[in-house]
């Protein structure tokens, strides 16, 4: 009888759209080079989410890549967070990192924008109704970084028959989600009468599984700045 256990990725997804800025060189991470780029993925509402992607020197050069502003591309690949200082204060940072390159062709409009994350709810989640009673929870959780030894902390949003379900969860429960990375401009208040233009991302979730609540976290996480 077999008994090896299965491992299942708690951090998975797909993008393929347009490379909107070719990625530069942004930092450096033992002796290995990551650039950092955009790229524009179309909604099936023909709207577009501009998101941020994550690539090794390592893998470019693996792929042959040139990876120029214009191009059709399909990643694989999951979505992580990183703490960065901007004007003294910390934020919370996400972006798509590229672990794989795909095939296009093999990629219908429907998954060109494809993301499955197993976590922890590590805040309250916020319930709400819009004025059209619209139902909506925010929610952060914290997905395991396999050797890493750390999480990734993924603000997702939930509608209607899902956002009814987690409002009550705790925190320490743990989900699995299915959804798409979208991102959503917004004007915030830098002082009086002073507004400065900023790109949120969050996880749109489309199905939701609660799996279990187990052990609290104990960790505190960077919740992201607004």
């Amino acid at each position: 009888m077999n008994t090896t256990a299965i491992s299942v990725p708690n951090n998975k997804g797909c993008l393929l759209g347009e490379i909107l800025e070719a990625p530069e060189s942004k930092f450096e991470v033992e002796g290995e080079v990551f650039y950092e780029g955009k790229i524009a993925v179309e909604r099936l509402s023909d709207n577009v989410d501009i998101l941020p992607f994550t690539i090794s020197e390592k893998l470019i050069k693996a792929y042959n890549l040139s990876l120029e502003k214009g191009q059709n591309i399909a990643f694989g690949g999951e979505l992580r967070s990183y703490n960065r200082v901007i004007d003294n204060k910390s934020r919370l940072i996400l972006s798509f990192f590229i672990k794989e390159i795909l095939d296009a062709q093999n990629i219908n409009k429907e998954g060109s924008n494809e993301l499955k994350l197993i976590g922890y709810v590590c805040k309250e989640p916020v319930y709400r109704t819009t004025p059209f009673n619209r139902q909506i929870c925010d929610v952060l959780i914290a997905v395991n970084r396999p050797n890493f030894n750390k999480s990734d902390y993924i603000p997702c949003i939930m509608w209607g028959r899902n956002a009814k379900l987690m409002q009550n969860q705790k925190v320490g429960t743990k989900i699995s989600i299915i959804g798409r990375i979208q991102s959503r401009p917004y004007r915030k208040e830098i002082g009086e009468g002073i507004f400065e233009e900023r790109t949120a991302y969050e996880v749109s979730c489309q199905k939701l599984k609660i799996e279990e609540s187990i052990n609290l976290l104990t960790e505190e996480p960077q919740v992201p700045t607004a």
